[in-house]
């Protein structure tokens, strides 16, 4: 079943579609915002799309902190359909045109290596944070090259657990070392590595990887809020959703986010307890799992851009599901939990560490529908109402924004110290 969205687009804000194309080669570029800022720092990335998740809405938040806070600057170089520049108090935005990636429509590559060295050489940020790791890193140490500005690397993509799939055969092993190795020798870019979990940056420094920092994210616990549940039964009628126990998985639709092993332990679910799985996104693994055999049992809506929306449709849930082993932190996860909804997590990854330290949910092993399917019925059938509480709690005590980013920006100043 395809379900229907209604309602408003999010404001786009600092990437809004109505920005004016310009040639930023050739552009001569306005003076920098706030010269009088104690700290500025330069974020690049190709991880930034209209239809993306984690990374965009870390961006966004950071913009937000800056904005708030006029000590502060940032400055933004992502990748879009065409150049644009825009900015808000205290952030600027560019947007570099680059060429889709064929394997991954929702991104574009980066390749802009002379203007970004302009970006840098007029903007002169005090640290640069580079948000992927192919091309990008090394562009950036390009265009970095006669500015010199200290540059650090947020982990935010898993990708030798992507590569590797949890396979076990020698290629895949071969794969996930080689990776690894690639690694380790774009750590020595960096004045330092954060990561956003506690199990991540054991692993990162078990790899070799060095001067790892780990920093937390945060939600919008205004936004995703428990009170937006009396809200539920007009969700579910606005976005045609059964009644009854709802489970739902938000992201992008990928294969290692591992949703397959969801859809096989759906029917046990379905049977013992009723309840329906919304699956909430698009990816390049749609059209896969869209042909899977347990598919029919599943209401599916494509990405849902308007975050209040998100909101809502997050506080109608009874249960969130986070399949994904690679995840390094889960944003929306936490904001299921901010919204007052338990999490059942694959017990791998970002989601997991929060799991165990909260208790607001419940683990499987990756792969095992027979395990999941079991966990599942555990968690619709006991007390829900009393983990949605632990879980907003949670939330709130950890995981705020300003929180969040007063650490990072500590780290930058740590950073710039040494």
């Amino acid at each position: 079943m395809t379900a229907t969205i209604a309602g408003p687009r999010a404001h786009q804000g600092l990437f809004s579609p109505d920005a004016p194309p310009i040639n930023l080669a050739r552009t001569s570029f306005p003076p920098p915002l706030r010269p009088e800022a104690g700290l500025s720092v330069l974020d690049i990335t190709k991880y930034f799309g209209e239809k993306t998740g984690g990374i965009r809405t870390y961006l966004l938040e950071k913009a937000r902190y800056v904005e708030a806070n006029p000590s502060l600057r940032q400055v933004l170089i992502v990748p879009g359909p065409e150049d644009t520049l825009t900015e808000s108090r205290g952030v600027r935005a560019y947007r570099l045109r680059g060429p889709r990636i064929p394997t991954e429509e929702a991104y574009r590559f980066l390749l802009a290596t002379r203007t970004t060295h302009r970006i840098l050489d007029h903007e002169r940020p005090d640290i640069v944070e580079v948000g992927s790791p192919f091309f990008v890193p090394w562009i950036t140490r390009r265009a970095n090259r006669d500015l010199k500005a200290p540059m650090v690397w947020f982990f935010h993509t898993h990708l030798p657990r992507i590569i590797g799939g949890g396979r076990s055969s020698a290629a895949a092993r071969a794969a996930t070392a080689l990776t690894w190795r690639y690694f380790r020798r774009l750590n020595r870019l960096f004045r330092a590595t954060l990561v956003a979990s506690e199990s991540l940056a054991r692993e990162l420094a078990n790899e070799g990887i060095e001067r790892v920092y780990q920093v937390p994210l945060g939600v919008d616990l205004e936004r995703f809020h428990p009170s937006r549940q009396a809200g539920q039964s007009e969700t579910r009628r606005r976005l045609n959703l059964p009644d009854g126990p709802l489970a739902v998985f938000l992201g992008r639709l990928a294969r290692e986010k591992q949703l397959d092993v969801v859809l096989e332990a759906w029917p046990e679910v379905e049977r013992r307890t009723g309840a329906t799985l919304l699956l909430v996104g698009d990816g390049p693994a749609r059209r896969r799992l869209e042909a899977h055999s347990e598919s029919r049992r599943v209401v599916w809506l494509p990405f849902v851009s308007d975050r209040d929306l998100t909101a809502d449709l997050l506080a109608a849930a009874d249960l969130y599901v986070a399949p994904g082993p690679a995840e390094t932190f889960g944003l929306s996860a936490l904001e299921a939990m901010a919204a007052g909804v338990p999490v059942l997590s694959v017990d791998r990854g970002g989601v997991a560490d929060r799991i165990r330290v909260s208790g607001a949910g419940a683990l499987y092993p990756p792969g095992d529908s027979h395990a999941l399917a079991e966990a599942t019925i555990r968690l619709l059938q006991g007390d829900l109402r009393s983990l949605g509480q632990t879980a907003r709690r949670y939330a709130e005590e950890h995981h705020s924004w300003p929180a969040a980013f007063g650490r990072i920006f500590e780290v930058y100043r740590e950073v710039l110290g040494n």
